[in-house]
């Protein structure tokens, strides 16, 4: 009989696998489909050739996570590349924000009036950051904090809506970028403790950069895979699981699904029944035949370029997917463009990209002419550039990956408590009605994004469960 054995093998399934070999536990691990990787895959999905990440493509939580920093992925072929600038922000008038490693280059880019505002808003937490995120994303309390005092501080600032953090500001340029920031998760600007996901990610940057992986995100799950078999464990791709006689006999059964697919296969009847789905993404991927016609200068070096005139037409967008139940004529759009620093994911002279807007949970319309349109505003000439082209809405996301429901690519609403009480509101979130089953995907806290926390956190649960059996 096997320890444990964890079912998907995305970037949390084999993170908890890695953790439970790491003490000497059997582990096991069956995934549905032909490669391990979740939202952490790369293929080529447009042309010989052209590799792309069919969803996470650049990593700010993954090169901070402290679980991945704690492992030596690096031996198995992970490597971070870092493009010149994280991010930037462009604006239509050929002007634009950054979010640079250095807060100085980033304060600079949003004009004299809120230079020392971002300065103050950040520089206190940047010098304790890496206790700061060990504490925050093993929330709730995994481990006692390490900074309790830190912690606190920044729940005040967090916890708020982003929209009072933004009122710090006094010009367009620094509360668009960080409206962006927050909308990185699909969270309304206004919900609460959306100042916290917006600081997180520009700390992260500060800290340690937004990198991409050489060779596409496929890396890291490779990587994890590796070190996993290395410790003894093993994995099985092409084993779609329906119910859990499925699986083999096992003192622990982790599960790297949603909350819905757990409660069928382990036959929880209505018990996530409450658990809410946010709204979709529409996503293009793009092989192009050279690099993204940029206005702005400052973006044709980032490895991330947000798309969003301004505060508001951020918010609108976010609003017409997630309350009004219609696609945004102005989508919001998150770019990410790998080639700038890794030729290797294209042809010579060639390049990748990729773009997604939000559209409402399960839309099954097309925002393509939407999306380019908007991306012509910042980059005239684009379609002219595109070789070829790979779109996605919400049903193809959610059949690529089953825990993306209705193209819901967070794994769950990122609003109200479900922020940080998720998939119950319970002290114990990675605990299922059966005392031998567990759920460790982004539904759990710390939530969404390529950083194995949520199957590292779940990961503690199962081996005092199995310490005590």
């Amino acid at each position: 009989m096997l320890d444990a054995v964890v079912v998907g093998a995305g970037p949390n399934g084999l993170t908890a696998a890695v953790e439970l070999a790491r003490r000497g536990f059997s582990v096991a691990v069956f995934e549905a489909q032909g490669t391990v990787g979740g939202g952490a895959r790369t293929e080529e999905l447009t042309l010989p050739g052209f590799r792309h990440d069919p969803c996470s493509a650049a990593h700010p939580l993954a090169v901070n996570s402290p679980a991945f920093r704690a492992l030596p992925l690096q031996r198995y072929g992970l490597e971070w590349l870092h493009p010149e600038l994280p991010m930037a922000h462009p604006f239509p008038d050929g002007s634009a924000a950054v979010l640079a490693r250095s807060v100085g280059e980033t304060a600079a880019s949003f004009g004299p009036r809120d230079a020392g505002a971002y300065r103050r808003l950040v520089e206190p937490f940047l010098p304790k950051w890496d206790v700061l995120a060990r504490d925050f994303m093993s929330l709730p309390l995994t481990a006692l904090p390490r900074d309790p005092v830190t912690l606190a501080r920044f729940g005040l600032v967090g916890l708020p809506p982003s929209t009072l953090l933004t009122r710090r500001f006094r010009d367009e340029p620094a509360r668009t970028l960080f409206a962006g920031l927050v909308a990185h998760v699909m969270a309304p600007l206004g919900g609460f403790a959306t100042s916290a996901i917006g600081l997180v990610f520009a700390l992260a940057a500060h800290a340690r950069g937004w990198p991409v992986a050489r060779g596409g995100s496929q890396a890291i799950s490779d990587a994890l895979a590796a070190y996993l078999r290395d410790l003894g464990g093993s994995v099985h791709t092409d084993y779609e699981v329906k119910r859990l006689d499925d699986l083999p006999p096992a003192r622990a059964y982790v599960f790297d699904t949603s909350p819905t697919a757990l409660a069928r296969i382990a036959g929880f009847g209505n018990h996530y029944a409450d658990y809410r789905y946010g709204p979709g993404v529409f996503k293009i991927d793009y092989a192009l035949e050279g690099p993204v016609p940029w206005t702005a200068k400052e973006a044709r070096v980032a490895g991330t370029v947000q798309i969003g005139a301004n505060h508001a037409e951020i918010s609108a967008a976010l609003r017409a997917a997630s309350r009004e139940g219609r696609a945004p004529d102005k989508p919001f759009l998150i770019t990410v463009q790998p080639s700038v620093v890794d030729p290797s994911r294209a042809p010579a002279g060639k390049q990748v990209f990729w773009a997604y807007g939000h559209v409402p949970h399960g839309w099954t319309g097309d925002l393509t002419d939407a999306v380019e349109r908007q991306l012509e505003r910042y980059a005239p000439g684009f379609r002219d550039r595109v070789l070829a082209r790979a779109t996605a809405g919400p049903p193809e996301l959610a059949a690529r990956n089953a825990n993306y429901v209705g193209g819901d690519i967070a794994s769950g609403a990122v609003s109200g408590l479900q922020v940080l009480l998720r998939p119950k509101p319970t002290l114990f979130p990675y605990r299922t009605p059966h005392p031998a089953v567990f759920i460790c995907s982004s539904a759990t806290p710390p939530g969404p994004g390529v950083h194995g926390m949520s199957g590292h956190n779940a990961a503690k649960a199962v081996w005092k469960r199995l310490r005590q059996t």
